[in-house]
């Protein structure tokens, strides 16, 4: 009798776990695990990107009701982009979102990408807008996936035109015959500098500063509120608006990083995205405009560029060969103005 009783009491037990077993695990269900993705970006949080890396957060975490939780890591701490998309592309697991300039995939077999930087490609802002707005955009936001590179665009954005600067005065492109200019590791921009008769010089983005300033590089190139962001003008007062490449960016996150996430979190990332690309679109000039006014307000010489024609035909050798394998989809964007 003892032993039936037993018996009865280990079964009533086992059934009792079991069934709470299934309570648990069918309250889970419907329960999103929170996750935190760090997020790098080399300018400081108060420029153009900055700005638009902090709406993202916001949109983020408000659309994914506070699970996912997004870690800006600003002013280069995690590295120059090259630095991040080494670490993102070598298997790094520590950094899970970046934002990159639109040129940083060319290093990493990215040949759609590669035409977004092509000197000269964009004629103003609203050209640039009807390409990130079109249905061409995913095409090249999806490219990483489709040559195996473990990360997917998320959104596109404009730090707005990318200028020159030195230490020296800058009037006309005479005047850089020679000079040393700071460079990423891009043939692109490579071939520009040299078409415009100075050195291409590769330096790290967070070296830059120092480098202008003990006479390692005479110039640079980079966005206005960039320019400004990084204190450029301390070193580097000379700024001439020629206006040679539209700096797009776009943000990518990880293939890691994606697969932690759940369909309903995805969705809050990609509506983030849109969100964040339209505010990029509604700040960005107002925001450049404003920092020039007040770096002419600082005593920098800011030199306008009338004619960009020579510019433009100083690079022609780089345009023709970069764009020769790709030319009808090259077209395609230039048609867009």
């Amino acid at each position: 009798m003892k032993r039936v009783l037993f018996v009865l009491l280990a079964l009533l037990l086992c059934s009792s776990m079991v069934f709470a077993a299934g309570g648990k695990e069918t309250a889970e269900a419907g329960v999103e695990k929170n996750v935190k993705l760090v997020y790098a970006e080399v300018n400081p949080l108060d420029s153009i990107v900055g700005k638009t890396g902090l709406y993202f957060k916001e949109q983020v975490e408000k659309l994914s009701d506070g699970t996912v939780a997004i870690d800006i890591q600003a002013s280069g701490v995690l590295g120059s982009e090259n630095d991040v998309l080494d670490s993102i592309l070598g298997g790094g697991t520590s950094i899970d979102m970046s934002r990159i300039s639109a040129f940083a995939l060319t290093s990493y077999g990215a040949e759609k990408s590669k035409l977004l930087s092509i000197p000269f490609t964009f004629e103003n802002r609203e050209h640039f807008w009807a390409f990130a707005n079109s249905d061409l955009a995913p095409e090249f936001l999806n490219e990483p996936q489709e040559i195996g590179l473990p990360i997917r665009g998320v959104f596109y954005g404009e730090e707005g035109f990318r200028h020159f600067f030195a230490a020296k005065p800058i009037s006309s492109i005479k005047d850089l015959a020679g000079m040393k200019l700071r460079v990423s590791n891009d043939p692109v921009m490579t071939g520009m500098v040299k078409g415009l008769g100075a050195s291409p010089t590769v330096v790290s983005f967070g070296e830059l500063y120092s480098a202008l300033q003990t006479g390692v590089v005479d110039g640079a190139e980079q966005p206005i509120a960039n320019y400004k962001a990084n204190a450029f003008q301390e070193v580097a007062p000379n700024l001439i608006l020629n206006g040679h490449t539209l700096g797009a960016i776009q943000v990518v996150i990880t293939d890691t990083a994606w697969n932690k996430l759940s369909e309903k979190q995805r969705s809050a990332i990609m509506e983030a995205g849109k969100l964040a690309q339209a505010y990029n679109a509604e700040i960005s000039e107002n925001a450049e405009n404003e920092v020039l006014a007040g770096l002419k307000a600082e005593g920098v010489n800011v030199v306008d560029v009338a004619d960009k024609a020579p510019w433009a035909n100083a690079t022609k050798a780089v345009i023709d060969e970069n764009t020769k394998n790709q030319a009808a989809l090259y077209q395609k964007i230039k048609d867009m103005k």
